[in-house]
């Protein structure tokens, strides 16, 4: 509405279209926002899309969730077959801080180590390994100053931080396979006020592997190799002069793995 401060309203109708149609119905983590005070935004440039996010989002407001849910997910990270969790995270407006790409100085609780600067405005920090009663996460809550989010508002607690930091395929695979919403979703000086969950401070994804996440698919360098000397024969055989050999296939496609 013209006459007010503006509000992520529409956004919010279409999330819900977004999480109520087709393939995208699988969603667990719907980041939606509009191009005001941007038109260049580009939701395939994923590194701005999140940062456009963050320097936006006020995570008292933002977070919408949706518990319990009974729909298919993809990596069946949640608290049973087809079920979990989906959370809206609907931002409107003009940026409201100025984020940061170096570490700040913070002491981290005893277990946390090694973190990572992914992108601006967010940070990987490596855990103890999970454990079925986690509460990992307070600790780490506690021990971080709520103006941390003035510069750094989203916190991604992970087994690798250099892993996830490395490039933003990692962030997004690490991110979002491992965590469900309603229980991995926690943050610094957090409050629920009305049914309403919200954060003061920086929002922490607890992205670590779960005792009930399938095994990490790696590949086998045997079958590889074998692969490779199978796709190297046919070519011969059959005169192909370009040979794009399995493992240069793979080193490709781990580059756009960010399409899931």
């Amino acid at each position: 509405m013209p006459f007010r401060e503006p509000k992520p309203e529409e956004i919010i109708t279409q999330a819900y279209k977004i999480l109520g149609t087709g393939q995208t119905s699988l969603a667990k983590y719907l980041f939606i926002t509009t191009k005001f005070s941007n038109e260049q935004l580009d939701i395939h440039n994923v590194e701005s899309f999140f940062i456009h996010i963050l320097e936006r989002v006020d995570w008292e407001t933002n977070l919408h969730f949706q518990t319990k849910v009974t729909i298919d997910t993809l990596d069946y990270s949640g608290s049973g077959w087809n079920e979990g969790s989906k959370v809206i995270v609907g931002v409107h407006g003009k940026p409201t801080r100025t984020l940061k790409s170096t570490l700040p100085t913070f002491n981290l609780p005893k277990g946390f180590n090694n973190p990572q600067v992914i992108f601006p405005g967010a940070i990987a920090i490596e855990g103890p390994k999970f454990q079925k009663e986690n509460t990992d996460f307070e600790n780490l809550a506690s021990a971080l100053n709520k103006d941390l989010v003035d510069s750094f508002p989203l916190i991604i607690l992970v087994d690798d931080s250099k892993f996830t930091a490395q490039n933003i395929a990692n962030f997004v695979w690490v991110t979002f396979t491992r965590s469900n919403p309603s229980s991995d979703v926690h943050g610094v000086d957090s409050f629920m006020e009305n049914k309403h969950w919200g954060c003061k401070g920086s929002l922490i994804i607890d992205a670590r592997v779960k005792p009930h996440h399938a095994p990490a698919l790696i590949v086998d360098r045997d079958v590889e190799e074998r692969v490779d000397e199978i796709l190297e024969r046919y070519y011969e055989q059959n005169d192909i002069n370009s040979k794009p050999l399995f493992s240069k296939n793979l080193k490709k496609i781990k580059k756009t793995s960010i399409i899931l």
